[in-house]
């Protein structure tokens, strides 16, 4: 099964079971709906979401057959995954971390690979290690196509980004 991390548990809320968990996941309205089944921690134990709330930057969640602060304490800073089939992802969508791995392309010229991606506050920039090292913006102004069945990336607009 294809996993794909969602985020971690940073808290709990309440005493009533339900979950702080901190994500940058794109796709939240897929990834959170009542009756998906999320995989916590490296043992993966699976748990089915029965409600789902935003509060503040966090999403809120409690579990199928959990009512307690005490029946969920064992899952506090843990990592949270979701199997990829359960995103009903199409052809043209991608989550961030897919790009990781990917040549990043410039004019026919390859101008490195995606080494990361980097969450700074409101901004998503991905990290280009190449020649240069360079941040790019994750932003319709400077990556024009991602083709992830020819693995790169094309991109434009990345003048002053290449220092």
């Amino acid at each position: 099964m294809d996993l794909v991390y969602v985020g971690k548990i940073v808290n709990t809320h309440g005493i009533k079971g339900e979950l702080r968990i901190k994500s940058n996941i794109e796709y939240k309205e897929r990834v959170f709906k009542p009756g998906n089944t999320l995989y916590i921690g490296n043992k993966y134990y699976q748990e089915v979401i029965d409600t789902y709330r935003v509060h503040k930057d966090y999403d809120m969640v409690r579990f199928k057959g959990y009512d307690n602060i005490n029946q969920v304490l064992n899952y506090l800073q843990k990592d949270v995954y979701i199997a990829r089939e359960e995103l009903e992802l199409n052809d043209e969508e991608y989550i961030l971390d897919d790009l990781i791995g990917l040549d990043v392309y410039k004019d026919g010229n390859r101008l490195g690979k995606i080494s990361e991606i980097v969450y700074n506050g409101s901004n998503i920039l991905l990290s280009i290690a190449g020649e240069k090292n360079f941040y790019i913006p994750n932003n319709p102004n400077f990556i024009k196509k991602v083709d992830l069945k020819n693995k790169q990336v094309l991109v434009d607009n990345t003048e002053g980004l290449m220092l």
